[in-house]
């Protein structure tokens, strides 16, 4: 009896974000550029649940975290602050005697398609010249590298990805898979990552191997999701947003205004798997299950490229 007691008492602490003392999510992310605090805020989020996936073993690790600064396909994305966050996991594992490695992708293809997304473009040089504390660390704790099976050396502890992606008619899974492959159980985190595949230059997809390449993409386990949500087409006003640290319950919530011009978000259902965008649409239109079997087509779907 004590010990089913005991394991009742376990599953509830992991089913309430109460219990990593998270004070909730941060007002005013429509404000660009964001306040500092607002930065350091979610930075801390993602170490805190990053360092909670590690200690319970496991080794491949997303992050995917789209609040406006970090959002690619909004004109407020800043490099600096997807940098900043790379910056505060690297130095929290070289804080604990970790030997890091940071790895941007390198080029890609040949000719007119030897490039890199122009998301990740110039973000090399940003690390290098970035202000990382002790002279030492940077070189000694911290290292940076491409991403590839021979990216991969004896000494490191822990490799941090920063937004790996496919280019148009380019696949980064190949290389992606050598280096987990030569990582073995050292973790693998991928920040922001865009696994999907790509058309070709030609417009079409690119069909051999496919569904292997989806299924390893599938074998990074979300250790943290934050996802801001708006009506589709749309980014603009934030609608709420769907959150998500381990080892904890994926949690929808609704923006609210207050009076004086203040907002707040409320928690209106939780989830043991990601919520898929109809039962999101469901949890804002107040819908019970057996009534959100009934067809309506007049809720927007919420969070434009939610997958």
């Amino acid at each position: 009896m004590q010990a089913m007691l005991i394991m009742k008492q376990v599953l509830a602490d992991k089913a309430s974000p109460v219990q990593d003392n998270w004070r909730g999510i941060p007002t005013r992310l429509n404000n660009i550029p964001h306040s500092r605090d607002i930065r350091a805020y979610f930075y801390e989020d993602v170490l805190q649940a990053t360092l909670r996936s590690i200690k319970d073993g496991h080794t491949r690790l997303r992050v995917d975290i789209n609040i406006p600064e970090l959002n690619p396909e909004m004109d407020v994305y800043r490099i600096g602050t997807l940098m900043e966050l790379v910056r505060a996991l690297a130095l929290s594992f070289a804080d604990d005697g970790k030997r890091v490695k940071v790895c941007v992708q390198g080029s890609m293809g040949e000719g007119a398609l030897a490039g890199m997304p122009l998301q990740l473009a110039g973000t090399r040089k940003i690390l290098e010249y970035m202000d990382w504390g002790d002279d030492e660390t940077l070189g000694t704790f911290v290292k940076l590298g491409a991403i590839g099976g021979k990216e991969v050396d004896e000494e490191d502890d822990l490799f941090i990805l920063v937004a790996p992606q496919n280019a148009v008619g380019n696949c980064i899974i190949d290389d992606l898979q050598a280096m987990t492959t030569a990582a073995g159980k050292r973790p693998v985190v991928l920040i922001n990552p865009k696994l999907k595949d790509l058309p070709a230059s030609s417009g079409i997809m690119q069909t051999m191997g496919r569904d292997k390449r989806l299924e390893y993409a599938l074998t990074f386990d979300n250790c943290y999701l934050f996802r801001l949500l708006y009506y589709a087409g749309t980014q603009y006003p934030i609608m709420g947003a769907l959150r998500m640290s381990y080892p904890y319950r994926y949690e929808l919530y609704k923006r609210l205004n207050e009076e004086n011009g203040k907002e707040k978000y409320v928690l209106i259902s939780t989830y043991t798997e990601r919520p898929t965008p109809d039962q999101i649409n469901d949890a804002f239109s107040g819908k019970s299950r057996e009534e959100s079997k009934k067809p309506s087509g007049f809720w927007a779907f919420l969070g434009s490229g939610f997958y």
